[in-house]
């Protein structure tokens, strides 16, 4: 990619989300690397909140709506926003919209923002045509599609190819890499013994590869899966697909002690 002007270089909102903000924190600044390698000028919104994802999943559309149109307020004067989630970025595309569908003059607006609001490796690929530096770090790692990036948002080859970019890392195919590993926000805390089945079943596909490595793109999502591994005592380190472009793979995993112990 050719050197840009500052006039030129895109104006971004990096829309960090609850659960990187307090989780993991390190996510947040492998996207805003990512993001100022590709040639971005990044902003990190202060008053972002949360996008109201929980609200609307559990049928409170009132606080949903109120939250949504917050984060219009905050987030409508950039031309791009970028979150490392397709959980977060598609609730704003989808469910903004559809909480002001009877609403014209914030329906307009939410549809603007929705239009201008993209998955970090969605936006890397589809709208940046970024190729990352190589890193190189050896290890078999495998991939988990989130739902809410797959199928709200069809993010499925962008995180693959640019994954690509770290040499030494052998991708291999995940059974079921598209079936919820029963994380689903709220549906984990209304219905756990479904959601610990769901995951168990999750955790037996990954540790079937002989992966070393668990990436995919929704910290929740992530949590969800390195927990039950460790908790049947799996070696499998759990990543988000950021740390892996961002040459990141060799500090602690999701889940793992700063020492890189597991709890």
């Amino acid at each position: 990619m050719q050197a840009q002007s500052e006039s030129e270089r895109p104006r971004v909102a990096l829309f960090v989300t609850c659960l990187v903000n307090v989780m993991r924190p390190g996510i947040a600044e492998a996207t805003r690397d990512l993001l100022v390698a590709a040639g971005c000028d990044v902003e990190v919104p202060l008053d972002q909140t949360c996008c109201g994802q929980p609200a609307f999943n559990s049928g409170d559309e009132a606080s949903g709506r109120a939250m949504a149109r917050h984060q219009i307020e905050v987030l409508e004067s950039y031309p791009y926003v970028v979150a490392p989630s397709g959980s977060c970025a598609g609730t704003i595309r989808h469910d903004y919209p559809h909480t002001f569908r009877d609403d014209p003059a914030w329906l307009r607006r939410a549809e603007d923002l929705a239009a201008r609001t993209h998955e970090i490796t969605s936006f890397l690929v589809d709208v940046m045509d970024f190729h990352p530096a190589p890193t190189r770090f050896a290890a078999k790692a495998t991939y988990h599609d989130t739902c809410s990036g797959l199928r709200e948002l069809g993010v499925h080859d962008q995180p693959r190819r640019l994954v690509g970019s770290v040499e030494g890392l052998d991708l291999v195919p995940l059974p079921g890499n598209n079936v919820c590993c029963g994380f689903g926000g709220t549906f984990c805390v209304k219905y756990p013994a479904i959601a610990n089945a769901v995951v168990e079943e999750k955790a037996v596909a990954v540790e079937s590869t002989g992966a070393d490595i668990l990436l995919g793109g929704d910290l929740g999502c992530l949590m969800n899966m390195a927990g039950k591994l460790q908790r049947r005592g799996s070696p499998v380190r759990v990543f988000h697909t950021v740390e892996a472009i961002a040459g990141r793979l060799g500090t602690p995993a999701i889940g793992e002690t700063p020492t890189g112990e597991k709890p």
